[in-house]
């Protein structure tokens, strides 16, 4: 392919490409499973892309920072390594923001019950406030993306995704914790 060519590619036509050098030139026996997981990729890119230049970065939060909070807002008070499997980030991650949230005033950072060892984190009154005013315009802007689907299509789109997460434990997927 020339560099005339690639420049002309746009995202669809590079999924394209790929699927085809990859099942046809390289030999490779699964184009479409590549083909899925690039647009599985992408579309997830896009749209925390979106949410987090539009909704958090404005507000100085980033996405991890954003994802740590709801978590701890919509569980209450919780280890940090429930934290981080709940939100889908390593403990180290939320180890590094609790730090930052703490100094910030947002999340507050308790001994926990079980041993002198263990942590409770929790939202301080102004973590929830943020947290208030923050999901009101984070949650127009889901709506926003999800209108772009019927009600049926994203009831079959949430199916589809349930499938393919619950899938993965057939192949021993690995995950973050």
């Amino acid at each position: 392919m020339s560099s005339a060519e690639t420049q002309e590619l746009d995202f669809w036509s590079y999924i394209a490409l790929a699927k085809r050098r990859l099942g046809e030139e390289f030999g490779f026996g699964h184009p479409q499973a590549t083909e899925l997981l690039m647009t599985l990729n992408r579309a997830s890119s896009v749209v925390t892309y979106d949410l987090e230049s539009v909704i958090h970065r404005p507000r100085g939060r980033s996405w991890a920072a954003f994802r740590l909070m709801l978590t701890i807002w919509i569980v209450g008070p919780a280890e940090p390594r429930r934290v981080a499997a709940l939100s889908g980030m390593t403990r180290a991650a939320v180890s590094n923001l609790v730090k930052m949230l703490v100094g910030e005033g947002v999340v507050h950072r308790s001994r926990g019950d079980s041993d002198g060892r263990s942590a409770l984190l929790s939202l301080t009154v102004a973590g929830e406030q943020e947290m208030r005013e923050v999901f009101a315009e984070h949650n127009q802007r889901e709506a926003a993306w999800a209108a772009a689907l019927t009600e049926v299509e994203q009831q079959l789109l949430l199916m589809l995704l349930n499938k393919l997460i619950a899938g993965s434990h057939d192949f021993g997927a690995r995950g973050k914790s």
